[in-house]
Formats: structure tokens, C-alpha cells, sequence
């Protein structure tokens, strides 16, 4: 559990928890997608969501592992509103799949928490022949995002609410110093699944962007930021068992338990402070800058436009 820094201007910091920053906060009547809540801070996010009254729809690969932790949230919250949707965000079919069943559904969305990332080793490619993290962790998103928006519209205009699009991000798009997602996609030679990452990480910001700009043009009452959770040693280490045992044991006063990673998403799913706020980068709950990179607008326009020809 983190035990330093102060407080910033949004009166919370590295040290606040999701139930923190949501006390006093009702959801009632709003819906949630949170991708990946399987495990982690994607399942914390779940958890509070639902506890502030928030119908929250877990978008999970692993259906039979996410029952586990539904049934401990309605555990703990026996009015919870949860339920679980298949979702891989590697296969572009599967992200296809699950937008056309939750649309059959007639649900609202008010919501969207784009979570779920993958951190692997190993070079791998998705099913359309994409290099795995920038497939799942930008890609996917990208698709499922553009596919469920007219939903997200509908539901703020009928409803007369805001709508609110949080993308997962990570420090770690710090490492990448030129846009280079068209050669990075399939390209094998010189890998490093570190930088990988990070190039999908810096594609979540640039997404956010580039959405944030389009929206406010629509005229649209929707709001994207996205975050970095902090430093957390979370299942997506899983390929990692020495990282993890040195985190578990000799830094586990010094870096983030799943509470206090997931308080910055829950705070801009829920708090009514970042009301009207978009296209911003968020840590510890509070407005921080990211990368010189990724404040590139002609580079955001540029990977939206490459992210829609893989896509289509």
C-alpha cells in the first residue's frame, strides 16, 4: 500500500482509494462497461462502481473466473447490479460480438471504462495479424469505443446526462519518442514487449485525444480523458513471477494496492469535479501532463485514421 504524497487540488492523492474518492456519491440509474475486470483494478473498479449503485457490466475473456468475483460483490453489496459479458479485445469478431449483443440488450451507457491490457513476453500477433499489446490494448478499444458511441449518445441526449469515456493508460507511453504504429504492428525484428507496451499505452492518450476533439465538434455531451492508475503489481505482471515476488515482498509499502489503483478511474467515472472536463491525462485523481508525444494532435489524427483502416 502507497503511504506517501499529498494532496492535490482535487483533494485526493497517491494514497486515496476508490471508495475514497466516490464517498457520498450515488450511481443509481447509470450503467457501466468495465473491460477487464477480471482481476486487478479493472475488479476493484467493478466493485465500487456497483457499490455506489452503478449497474456494471464486467466485459471479460474469462467468464467462469469473473463469476467468482461477482458472486463477492453481491457478496458484500447484496443489491448489487453486475453482470458478466465475453469479451477478447484481441479479436476484432469478439469486440464486434459483444457491441451488437449489448446493443440487443436496450441497456443505456453512461459509462465506458476501457481497462483491460495485456503486458506479454513472448512476440504475438492477434487473430488479424496485429502485434498483441497495440491489437488489445489500443486497437480493441478503439473498435469497441466507436462501435458502442451511438449508444452513449443516445443514452446522454434522451437522458440528459453526461457521458463518460476513461481510457486505462500508463506512464509508461513516456519511454516512446516518435509515432511509429504503422511499422510497429506485425514487425518481429528488435522487439521488446517493454516498448510494445508502451506504444499502446502512448496510442490510448493519443485516442483519447484525438475523441475528446471529435466529440466537442459534434457538440456532444460525452467527456474521454485517460489515466495512469500508478505503480501496482496486479495479475498483468503474471509472466513476470520474479517482478512480481520482488514487488509482493520488498515494495509492497512503496507502490499501490488494487484500491488505490483503481481511485483515479473511479474518480472520473463517478466524481462530479471532472464534470464538463475532457481530453486530459490524469494521475493520483489529479490533472498531471503527459508526454511532449502525446499532446501531438496531427500524430492523434494520424493514428485514428490508421486505427479506422484496421478496423474496417
Amino acid at each position: 500500500m502507497w503511504i506517501f504524497g499529498r494532496k492535490g487540488e482535487s483533494g485526493f492523492s497517491a494514497s486515496s482509494t476508490a471508495k475514497e474518492v466516490t464517498d457520498g456519491i450515488q450511481g443509481s440509474g447509470l450503467t457501466a462497461i468495465v473491460t477487464g475486470a477480471t482481476s486487478g483494478i479493472g475488479a476493484e473498479t467493478a466493485r465500487v462502481l456497483a457499490m455506489r449503485g452503478v449497474h456494471v457490466v464486467m466485459a471479460v475473456r474469462n467468464t467462469e473466473k469473473c463469476n467468482k468475483v461477482k458472486e463477492a460483490i453481491i457478496m458484500k453489496t447484496p443489491n448489487a447490479k453486475v453482470d458478466i459479458m465475453e469479451l477478447d479485445l484481441s479479436s476484432q469478431e469478439s469486440v464486434r460480438d459483444f457491441a451488437a449483443k449489448y446493443r440487443s440488450l436496450g441497456l443505456p451507457l453512461h459509462i465506458l471504462i476501457n481497462n483491460a491490457g495485456v503486458l506479454s513476453p513472448p512476440f504475438k500477433l492477434s487473430k488479424e495479424k496485429i502485434e498483441l499489446h497495440f491489437a488489445t490494448n489500443h486497437v480493441g478499444h478503439f473498435l469497441l469505443t466507436n462501435l458502442l458511441l451511438e449508444t452513449m449518445k443516445a443514452t446522454s441526449y434522451e437522458q440528459k446526462t453526461e457521458g463518460r469515456i476513461i481510457n486505462v493508460s500508463s506512464e509508461g507511453h513516456r519511454l516512446v519518442r516518435k509515432g511509429t504504429f504503422s511499422d510497429h504492428i506485425n514487425d518481429k525484428s528488435s522487439y521488446s514487449h517493454i516498448y510494445a507496451y508502451a506504444v499502446s499505452k502512448l496510442a490510448n492518450i493519443l485516442h483519447t485525444n484525438e475523441l475528446a476533439r471529435r466529440l466537442k465538434e459534434d457538440g456532444v455531451n460525452i467527456t474521454t480523458n485517460s489515466l495512469h492508475p500508478g505503480f501496482i503489481a496486479t495479475e498483468i505482471f503474471r509472466g513476470h513471477s520474479i517482478f512480481s515476488v520482488f514487488c509482493n515482498v520488498i515494495l509492497k509499502y512503496f507502490i499501490k494496492d488494487v484500491s488505490q489503483g483503481a481511485a483515479t478511474t473511479c474518480y472520473l467515472a463517478l466524481n462530479p469535479k471532472v464534470k464538463g472536463i475532457t481530453g486530459n491525462y490524469f494521475t493520483d485523481s489529479n490533472l498531471v501532463k503527459p508526454s511532449r508525444i502525446a499532446k501531438d494532435e496531427e500524430l492523434a489524427k494520424k493514428l485514428w485514421e490508421f486505427s479506422l483502416s484496421l478496423t474496417s
